[in-house]
């Protein structure tokens, strides 16, 4: 176990989480902000790419298990992301849609900048995100983010605008 909150505990994921992860990636509406869902090669190298992150820095991308039903419900996470020339420390999270305006991107994420701040130190952390996903913004303000700037990132084909929200410790 990563982290642990009041109704979640965050753990790193496994080969074991793949079809868990599909009913995330694989759902339509639930990725809409990355223009659809995944096939199940993409979502593999979704999982591979979260491995090899734990390897590299220690963290990335975890398993948000409710504690209730010890069910996989989301992911959220910390990663390293490109950002106009250099790499930012970002809070990620990406639940099932059935779990949606329950609170537990907040919880979560709390949880995640918490891990940022006290366990590696940072000084400061965001979340990136596509300035048409307002319930993942008001996540970020929840977080105690702020918007600081802009950006384009190309994905899939598409230009996406995104906003990158700030906190510092």
């Amino acid at each position: 176990m990563i982290q642990e909150t009041e109704r979640l505990y965050l753990r790193e994921m496994k080969q074991t989480d793949f079809d868990a992860l599909c009913q995330i990636l694989q759902d339509e509406e639930t990725m809409y902000a990355y223009e659809g869902a995944f096939s199940n090669t993409e979502v593999q190298e979704w999982l591979d790419r979260q491995i090899a992150r734990y390897r590299k820095w220690g963290f990335g991308l975890w398993a948000v298990i409710l504690k209730e039903t010890d069910e996989l419900i989301g992911q959220c996470g910390l990663t390293m992301q490109p950002w106009k020339g250099r790499e930012v420390l970002e809070i990620g999270y990406l639940f099932r849609r059935r779990c949606w305006h329950l609170g537990y991107a907040t919880e979560a994420a709390g949880a995640c900048k918490r891990y940022a701040f006290e366990t590696l130190h940072a000084d400061e952390v965001c979340s990136i995100i596509r300035d048409t996903n307002i319930p993942s913004q008001k996540v970020a303000a929840r977080n105690g983010m702020t918007a600081a700037d802009h950006s384009v990132k190309h994905y899939r084909g598409v230009d996406m605008p995104h906003d990158r929200y700030v906190v510092t410790r």
